[in-house]
């Protein structure tokens, strides 16, 4: 599907090895001793309880009253190093720890970085509030096997992230055992997302300094180059916002790994590591108001109500994130519905070409952000139906490579007879309700291709009909309306006037 795969196959091995070479190296009877544990920072944190923080912006104004003295504001608490409390192990046999050096260096450099003042506080599983507003990031490490969560905290966690909290996770010295523990705790929080690896221009690796690779070494051993993109960062989505950012290599800021090398241990060169937290916590703060508003799910009103011959869409579903834009769909068709003379029923029917039948529906739409792939029957239903006069619209979410190179590797097996081409510019979708051939685009977008430029659809065309019209740049994103800072694709309004033109033409047509 995408053409740097065999090289990030070979980086992903690359890391797997390392990773078992340090397993290896333990034996059932010994246990591995981490030699930074149980170092305490230089400085003490506050010790407030995380659900007695405050918003991280803006900073609390608190009138002073003449008699006191004025004092310099507490800065806000961003980050929280959590852990397992004393008495939920008790009677488990469990003897979990953890490092707590580590968070003081990481939120330091990237106050320097960003001209911040945030601090951390640590706290744990028990006493944390799970509000997003208190502490927007929540910090974890260890390096022993996780003990199972209980469910009153797999209900809170993963409350807590649905609500537009981040939880940035890594391996202590890259341990296997952690890595292992903590990938089956994430999918009992979420059976129903993927914990997948980034690709190298997702933004968490450009937010603040421009990453493509990382060193990383194992103990003594030489210094190994990984490309960014090739597996080092994994997340869990919510929406489009990576809600668990996690990586299986030691991502501590509070070691020095050049001059103080862990025996048995994997970790990325400090200098790496630090550009990496800081831009991890620009990620996550331009993303916050997104995952806030994420939540508040739109309604499919007429959902319920059986269909009337007005406008139903089927949408695909497909093993590659197939629903990362939820919200956008139904503000969609209610913009056709206000702005056009179509009477639009807001309903939205999830399809699986190789189990449902998609022949009922004038219009398929599909959107993803990571890759996919359709099986060959899939395939031959999809050429089918596109042959009996049906039309698939096909956005990608974020304008994610790993979705737009399984999508183009999956229209070649749909269409090998046919090519995926740029519309003309004089294309009458371009002018079909309202007059888009000039666009804004979204800022993100924007910094790649210009403020205003002509529509970039592609589409494959049969003579006078056009069966398949794909969007590289996001409409999607752009029809939901949310707070988003790493859209690439068009502006709000303008997005939504693309899709009128495109859903108007296809039923038209």
């Amino acid at each position: 599907m995408n053409r740097k795969l065999p090289a990030n196959r070979l980086c992903l091995a690359l890391i797997a090895a390392i990773a078992l070479t340090c397993a290896a190296g333990t034996s059932a009877d010994e246990e591995w001793k981490n030699p930074k544990a149980n170092i305490p920072p230089k400085a003490a944190p506050q010790r407030r309880n995380a659900g007695e923080g405050m918003p991280p912006l803006p900073l609390p104004a608190t009138p002073l009253r003449r008699s006191e003295k004025k004092r310099e504001p507490s800065p806000p608490a961003l980050v929280g190093t959590v852990t397992f409390s004393e008495a939920s192990l008790r009677g488990t046999g469990v003897n979990w720890e953890t490092t707590i050096i580590d968070i003081e260096k990481w939120v330091d450099f990237t106050n320097s970085q960003l001209g911040q003042r945030y601090r951390y506080v640590q706290t744990d599983f028990g006493k944390f509030s799970y509000d997003p507003t208190e502490l927007p990031i929540l910090y974890f490490t260890g390096w022993k096997p996780l003990p199972q969560f209980d469910d009153k905290t797999i209900l809170h966690m993963r409350q807590y992230l649905m609500d537009g909290g981040t939880w940035v996770v890594h391996s202590n010295c890259g341990r296997a055992e952690f890595n292992d523990s903590f990938r089956r705790e994430i999918a009992r929080i979420f059976p129903d997302r993927q914990l997948a690896p980034i690709p190298g221009d997702h933004p968490i690796f450009s937010s603040f300094h421009n990453i493509t690779e990382m060193r990383v070494r194992k103990g003594l051993d030489p210094w190994k180059v990984i490309p960014a993109g090739a597996g080092i960062l994994e997340t869990i989505n919510i929406g489009t916002r990576a809600a668990v950012i996690f990586s299986p290599i030691d991502m501590s800021c509070g070691w020095n790994a050049d001059t103080n090398p862990i025996e048995g241990g994997i970790l990325y060169d400090q200098n790496d590591s630090l550009k990496l937290g800081a831009n991890i916590v620009t990620y996550c703060l331009a993303e916050y108001q997104y995952g806030r508003f994420f939540d508040h799910a739109k309604i499919y009103h007429q959902e319920n109500i059986a269909t009337r011959g007005q406008l139903v869409l089927g949408q695909i579903v497909h093993n590659g994130d197939w629903d990362p834009t939820p919200h956008g769909v139904p503000n969609l068709l209610k913009t056709i519905d206000q702005s056009t003379t179509l009477h639009v029923q807001f309903k939205r029917v999830p399809v699986d070409p190789a189990k449902n039948n998609i022949y009922s529906f004038p219009i398929l739409y599909m959107t993803g952000q990571r890759p996919f792939q359709f099986a060959p029957e899939t395939c031959k239903r999809l050429r089918e139906y596109c042959d009996h006069g049906g039309t698939i619209i096909v956005d990608d979410a974020v304008g994610s490579s790993e979705f737009d190179a399984a999508f183009r590797n999956a229209i070649r097996q749909i269409f090998p007879d046919h090519e995926l081409k740029p519309l003309p510019a004089n294309h009458p979708i371009y002018t079909f309700i309202d007059d888009v051939t000039k666009v804004r685009l979204a800022p993100q977008a924007a910094k790649l291709f210009g403020d205003v430029v002509p529509p970039q659809l592609e589409a494959i065309q049969i003579e006078d009909k056009v069966p398949v019209i794909y969007s590289k740049l996001s409409m999607s994103a752009g029809w939901e309306q949310l707070p988003r800072a790493y859209d690439v694709g068009y502006a709000d309004q303008d997005s939504l006037k693309l899709g009128v033109n495109i859903f108007m033409y296809a039923v038209s047509h």
